[in-house]
């Protein structure tokens, strides 16, 4: 696999968590992360709860910094490290090329799920017009009911709420995705239209970064699972 087919490509990367209410302490979380992500593949980081694959994720997406390393990610025109990118570098990338779905929808007060999802299309630069068909098409894909729609989600139920952040972040075509979990709390067959969007989506040529830990969506999803144990700290760090 050339560097060129990468889209995400970690070198080296660390990260640690300075404890404020331990006098500074330093908690390392994962060490020497090193592993790539090839265009129109879906890899899925795995291993137990707590050993840092949410951690990794946000550092590709820039809400964490890493301590060490580079977190290359491939846009049309070159490459662009994240670990020293500026803020206003990473907002560029977040608008052309990466896309997020967490486990959790960040709901606007008195914004409809509609315009939320019609904005996530608007993100690379659709017109408004294809915007809200493209909104109109995964609501109606997911399951949202129409009635819904007009309504701000912060009432929503869990499952609700999801699939409007599902259909958020797959409303711009990315052609770069992290997922965190986006199937937990959805019932079966809803799980199922994810799994048809990601399956489409890797059709596209989208590269796709994920945590799944239904074992069932895992197992058909995943072109490669990444052990994520292997990069847990061997010695701890100090302050």
């Amino acid at each position: 696999m050339t560097l060129q087919q990468d889209r995400i490509r970690l070198e080296g990367v660390a990260k640690n968590f300075k404890m404020h209410l331990r006098g500074g302490a330093m908690l390392p979380v994962v060490e020497n992360v090193t592993f790539n992500v090839p265009a129109g593949k879906c890899v899925v980081l795995g291993g137990p709860s707590g050993i840092g694959k949410s951690s990794i994720l946000k550092m590709i997406y820039g809400n964490y910094r890493s301590g060490r390393g580079r977190i290359l990610v491939r846009e049309d025109n070159g490459w662009c490290d994240i670990a020293a990118a500026s803020p206003r570098r990473v907002l560029q990338l977040r608008s052309t090329t990466l896309g997020y779905v967490s486990q959790f929808l960040r709901t606007i007060p008195r914004v409809s799920a509609l315009d939320i999802v019609v904005a996530g299309a608007q993100a690379r630069g659709s017109d408004e017009q294809r915007a809200e068909e493209t909104a109109r098409t995964l609501l109606t894909k997911l399951n949202v009911p129409e009635r819904l729609w007009d309504l701000a989600p912060a009432t929503f139920s869990g499952g609700e709420q999801q699939r409007i952040n599902i259909a958020c972040g797959f409303a711009a075509a990315h052609p770069v995705m992290l997922l965190d979990e986006p199937t937990a709390s959805l019932d079966q067959s809803n799980r199922e239209v994810v799994i048809d969007l990601i399956e489409e989506s890797k059709q596209r040529g989208t590269a796709i970064l994920g945590i799944f830990h239904d074992e069932d969506v895992r197992a058909r999803l995943a072109d490669e699972i990444i052990d994520v144990t292997r990069f847990q700290p061997k010695v701890p760090a100090h302050a």
